[in-house]
């Protein structure tokens, strides 16, 4: 009798082990970044497998995981040295435009200051355009359009520098343009490479977390909401 007792305790105490461990395994497996993407709890982290392959280098395209944003080193609107360092820590968006263009992108910079005039006193957020058409967009002809839009120099970036090094970082990093320009897009002769409506979110640890349609004010108001959940997940 006494042996049965001894028995079924070991048998309950070896039960409740197992459960308890289950339970904290399970806990630990909600902390990670993976449940709480499929739960939406968090944003995705975006890869090159998940974007479109146009918009993607093919030396890349079969990457799933640890896809960061690269180092660089440009000019901004004010002839200050930019490179990823000054970007470490925070939250920002970027995109890629032309000062001549006539269409798309005055729609993305009301956009732009509309995400200026959202966060204007955080200073975890920031705004980087980068123009893919350096031999024409000069740091003072980024100042005047920087002007125009009532860009905050601590907040809002207009960004020039090496036309190679500006399309890898399009290409490699952001995921952000096609190959080749399309002949149909207005895009002028200054650019022998295409811009879009992208803008992309990137977080404090160089991931890209989101890609919306800049001309699209409803697409917009969905990155307003997911700056939002970055901040929460972050601390800000």
């Amino acid at each position: 009798m006494k042996a049965r007792i001894i028995a079924f305790a070991l048998i309950t105490f070896t039960g409740i082990v197992i459960a308890g461990f289950m339970i904290k395994n399970k806990k630990a497996n909600e902390n990670t970044l993976e449940y709480r993407e499929k739960h939406n709890n968090i944003l995705k982290v975006i890869n090159p497998y998940d974007v479109n392959p146009a918009l993607v280098d093919d030396s890349i395209k079969l990457v799933r995981t640890g896809h960061t944003i690269a180092d660089f080193k440009f000019v901004n609107q004010y002839g200050d040295t930019i490179t990823q360092k000054k970007l470490d820590g925070k939250i920002y968006v970027a995109d890629f435009f032309f000062t001549t263009c006539g269409s798309v992108c005055p729609k993305l910079a009301k956009q732009m200051q509309r995400l200026q005039a959202e966060f204007i006193n955080d200073d975890w957020f920031m705004l980087v355009n980068h123009t893919v058409w350096p031999e024409g967009d000069s740091v003072s002809r980024l100042y005047d359009y920087s002007l125009k839009y009532n860009a905050d120099p601590k907040k809002w970036w207009f960004l020039t520098g090496d036309k190679e090094q500006l399309y890898t970082m399009a290409r490699k990093s952001y995921l952000a343009v096609p190959d080749k320009a399309d002949p149909n897009f207005e895009h002028g002769s200054e650019s022998d490479f295409i811009h879009t409506e992208n803008f992309i979110l990137i977080d404090p640890d160089k991931r890209i977390r989101g890609m919306y349609d800049g001309t699209n004010s409803d697409e917009v108001s969905d990155l307003i909401k997911d700056i939002y959940d970055l901040k929460r997940e972050y601390g800000f």
